[in-house]
């Protein structure tokens, strides 16, 4: 189950049946966001599929943006650099109050990162894919010899922190467009490929993936 590694209670599901785009889940996350600040909610985690498009983060660099095409671009306010949302990967935005989770401990942005990983890592691990973390390099990993470089992306994170309140999230590749990656740099990282678990031979429903 995705975020099984995080002992996560009293907080709002939902679950978005149809893609939405990418600026009208922006919006609703910053909603969500506010409810969280404000206290209306004790925390928030969201799935959902985006229709096709870029984002860029603080970090992006214009030169990584290969090709738009017909795909939208939109600027973030999220860490990191340039990547590719569309259907068949799920996304998953948590709007979290750090101090209540780490309570009575400081807030630990990269526990909470790790955390996340381990997440990632727990869910594709049921479908049996092994995911594995790179020193210096974003998201999870899974090797294989088809892979350029011996080893592919299957999962990204971004995260905002806005008073106090995480924002963005993780996205994993299930039976993406891997094509569409091709317009861009996905995270500044070129020596490497983008896999999905369809590519892996792995056909799950996003249902059967959340639960």
């Amino acid at each position: 189950m995705v975020l099984q590694a995080l002992d996560l209670n009293h907080l709002s599901w939902y679950t978005s049946s149809y893609p939405v785009a990418y600026l009208d889940g922006l919006l609703q996350m910053e909603a969500y966001h506010k409810e969280v600040v404000e206290g209306v909610s004790s925390g928030v985690v969201w799935f959902l599929e985006h229709l096709p498009v870029y984002t860029s983060g603080s970090s992006a660099k214009s030169s990584h943006l290969l090709q738009a095409s017909l795909i939208p671009v939109v600027n973030t306010g999220r860490g990191g650099q340039y990547t590719y949302h569309g259907p068949g990967q799920r996304v998953v935005y948590v709007m979290l109050p750090l101090a209540r989770l780490f309570a009575p401990n400081k807030p630990d942005i990269r526990r909470f990162v790790y955390l996340l990983e381990q997440a990632i890592i727990d869910a594709i691990a049921e479908f049996g894919i092994q995911g594995e973390r790179r020193e210096g390099r974003v998201g999870i990993w899974v090797k294989g010899a088809r892979f350029k470089g011996g080893e592919a992306k299957i999962a990204a994170l971004g995260l905002r922190i806005s008073r106090g309140v995480t924002m963005h999230g993780i996205a994993v590749n299930i039976s993406p467009n891997l094509d569409h990656f091709g317009g861009i740099i996905p995270c500044g990282i070129s020596n490497y490929d983008v896999a999905s678990m369809q590519q892996l031979g792995i056909e799950v429903s996003m249902q059967e993936f959340d639960v």
